[in-house]
């Protein structure tokens, strides 16, 4: 039986990716910070009649990060997916004297995708098989601040390792939602009322999707037609109207300050 390994496994898009991966028969090993959250989900996922491991790990901590990759490079158990899924909202200002929260973005959803992926693609290409899927995000091709600047990397990333490991037989696959209904906006603080009820997408449905372009073999995928469309004008129309949409985004997602 094959065995997929996700990161922020139990909330949101990962949790949605476990559910699926799981009712598709693949044995699971969650990754997550919150060690009740893992073991509820663990317990939920095993009614799939999956067997299900946890790692409690904060992939901002290097010593964690190794640890999880030390689980995709082993060969008595290996694993056939990855879904490198973990992440947070970020909504600090890029001008900020205290960038502790931007250090924590760069470790968690740069370097923690880096060295995990490096991980699954060294033990996945000796097998001559495997998928890595990487979580991106439609706002990398804006300009919403530093989680823009993250998330343009790590689709360049993803389609880096993917023409890396171009004929090893490994599928690597950037997934680039836009909204989806998931508690992590409200985590981010960010206010989603000015952002209209048809741009929402539903987290399985996003998954499914995005299971089918991994099946197909698509570098990129950008689940729903209609951010399929926002793709096609972000990618094509001025940088300075990119910017300009970007600063209208940017200041109806802001909450108000509190006097």
């Amino acid at each position: 039986m094959a065995t997929a390994l996700v990161t922020g496994g139990t909330s949101g898009i990962g949790a949605a990716f476990a559910k699926a991966l799981a009712l598709r028969g693949y044995d699971m090993v969650l990754v997550a910070r919150n060690e009740e959250r893992l073991a509820a989900t663990a317990l939920a996922l095993e009614a799939y009649g999956v067997s299900v491991e946890t790692i409690s790990a904060d992939l901002a901590v290097r010593a964690d990060v190794d640890r999880v990759a030390a689980r995709l490079e082993d060969d008595e158990h290996p694993i056939d997916m990855l879904v490198n899924n973990a992440g947070f909202g970020l909504h600090a200002s890029l001008i900020d004297r205290d960038t502790r929260v931007h250090e924590q973005a760069f470790a968690v959803m740069c370097l923690a995708v880096l060295v995990l992926g490096g991980a699954a693609a060294r033990a996945m290409s000796k097998r001559h098989r495997g998928t890595i899927v990487v979580v991106s995000s439609v706002a990398g091709t804006i300009a919403t601040g530093n989680y823009s600047a993250v998330k343009a990397w790590t689709t360049a990333y993803a389609e880096g390792l993917a023409v890396e490991l171009k004929r090893t037989g490994v599928q690597v696959t950037a997934l680039l939602p836009g909204w989806v209904r998931t508690e992590f906006h409200e985590r981010a603080g960010i206010r989603t009322t000015s952002i209209p009820d048809q741009l929402w997408l539903d987290a399985d449905d996003l998954v499914d999707e995005a299971l089918r372009d991994v099946a197909r073999g698509k570098v990129i995928s950008v689940p729903s037609a209609r951010f399929k469309l926002l793709m096609f004008f972000t990618r094509h129309l001025p940088r300075a109207t990119i910017r300009w949409i970007s600063g209208n985004i940017s200041r109806s997602r802001s909450r108000p300050v509190e006097g």
